[in-house]
């Protein structure tokens, strides 16, 4: 790789890392072209963007951008694939699903919104994860819910007067 293809691929980089939020660095060393293929195809079907890095342009790319991202450092070691999503646990699942079949991908780390996750130990969190849309949607049934009791509590003590003052209004008759 000649000194301006590296100056291009760390751009390149550059700019998929600053503007992603949810990173994951993993290890799919070792799998054989039909389970390469396999993944590939999975990532594109799950929306997930998988790129095979080498370590020191992406460490450069890393200390080129506006945030920080030394944590990583530690895990650059070996085969790194950089896996780029817009849903935080969608490569934590398709990593799962594909592990039922295979030992790799292994996670190596994960990036999402500010926060770090390091070691494939962290798996099992980041598949827990709720996206964006999953938290607004349990936000707004549980701001809903009261309402729903106000208004089924407001109707059926509607009914309970209107029995009270029927029943009122025929004893005095």
């Amino acid at each position: 790789m000649t000194r301006e293809e590296k100056k291009q691929a760390i751009e390149s980089l550059e700019k998929t890392i600053s503007s992603s939020n949810i990173l994951y660095l993993s290890d799919i060393s070792g799998i054989n072209a039909e389970q390469s293929s396999r993944l590939r195809r999975l990532c594109h079907s799950k929306g997930i963007k998988l790129q095979v890095v080498k370590n020191t342009l992406l460490r450069k790319a890393f200390e080129n951008v506006d945030k920080d991202f030394e944590p990583f450092y530690i895990t650059l070691k070996g085969n790194t694939s950089l896996m780029i999503s817009e849903t935080g646990n969608a490569p934590a699942l398709l990593i799962k699903e594909f592990r039922k079949k295979s030992e790799k991908p292994i996670l190596k780390g994960a990036f999402i919104n500010e926060s770090f996750y390091i070691g494939d130990d962290q798996l099992d969190a980041l598949v827990n994860l709720k996206s964006k849309e999953e938290l607004i949607g349990e936000i707004i049934t549980i701001l809903q819910s009261p309402a729903k009791n106000v208004i089924s509590a407001l109707q059926s003590s509607s009914r309970i007067i209107a029995g009270l003052v029927k029943t009122l209004g025929d004893r005095e008759n």
